[in-house]
C-alpha cells in the first residue's frame, strides 16, 4: 500500500513539474524584457507581443518580426534592414528557465558569430 501511494505521488509530481516548466517557458512569448548580453558591457530593454519585437539600445530603437519555432526557439527579422546583415533571420535559443528569467544562445544564420546572454521578464 505505502509503495503504491509512492508511485502514485512520484507520478503526480513529475506531471506536476512538466506542466510548470512549459508554462514557465510560454510567458516569455510577450511582455517587455531586460536583455544582458554575457562577456560584454551590453543591455537593451524588448517589448515584445506574439509577431513584433521593438528593442531599445544604445544605437537606438530596431523593430523584428518574430516567428516561433517552438516553445524554446524563435527566428527575428530586422523589419527595415538598413544594412545586408540586417536582412539576415537572426535565431535564439532558450536555454534555460528560472522564474522570469530565461538564458539564452543566439546567432545569424549561416554565420560563426553567436551571443549568449539572459532576458529578464518586468513586471507592469
Amino acid at each position: 500500500m505505502l509503495r503504491t501511494v509512492l508511485i502514485f505521488m512520484i507520478i503526480l509530481f513529475t506531471c506536476y513539474a512538466c506542466e510548470t516548466n512549459t508554462s514557465d517557458v510560454t510567458q516569455f512569448r510577450t511582455g517587455t524584457f531586460k536583455t544582458y548580453l554575457d562577456k560584454r558591457d551590453v543591455e537593451s530593454t524588448a517589448i515584445r507581443n506574439d509577431s513584433i519585437q521593438i528593442e531599445f539600445h544604445e544605437q537606438g530603437i530596431d523593430t523584428f518580426a518574430i516567428r516561433w519555432k517552438s516553445n524554446f526557439e524563435y527566428e527575428l527579422l530586422k523589419i527595415n534592414p538598413k544594412k545586408g546583415l540586417d536582412s539576415i533571420p537572426f535565431y535564439v535559443k532558450i536555454t534555460g528557465v528560472k522564474d522570469s528569467t530565461y538564458t539564452f544562445k543566439a546567432y545569424y544564420k549561416g554565420s560563426n558569430f553567436k551571443q549568449q546572454g539572459r532576458a529578464v521578464k518586468q513586471t507592469d
